[in-house]
């Protein structure tokens, strides 16, 4: 497994960064967290993630927002982006993947789906039992 990957969660409630960082972490990848969209563009900028967990109501600026910038860059046009948020509106998944959006998922989700997911889109497979 490629530990040197990175995952940057963007999310302005404590308890769903700290979940997810978790699952990103015994996972075998690195976490970078972000509490506002601000914070995660300069974090995508410096660090690079190979992917993206993003929230779509946070502060400052939100997940449409920075997931459409992202894409419109040809520096991290490239970053996987699921976008993980509790509003399950049919129209906010479809303005998701309008704004660019890899993936959308709604709270709450399953740390195991999730952890599955991580191994499916970083290409490292499922680790052995």
């Amino acid at each position: 497994m490629d530990s040197n990957k990175k995952v940057l969660i963007c999310d302005d409630e404590i308890y769903i960064l700290e979940a997810v960082q978790y699952v990103v972490n015994k996972a075998g990848y690195k976490s970078l967290l972000a509490r506002d969209g601000e914070e995660a563009l300069t974090l995508v900028r410096r660090e690079k993630p190979d992917m993206m967990i993003l929230d779509l109501m946070m502060p400052k600026r939100d997940g449409f927002s920075v997931c459409k910038l992202l894409k419109e860059d040809k520096n991290t046009k490239d970053i996987y982006i699921m976008i993980l948020t509790a509003r399950g509106y049919e129209t906010d998944e479809i303005n998701g993947m309008q704004c660019g959006a890899d993936e959308f998922i709604t709270k709450p989700f399953s740390p195991r789906k999730l952890q599955q997911r991580l191994y499916e889109i970083l290409g490292d497979g499922l680790p052995e039992k």
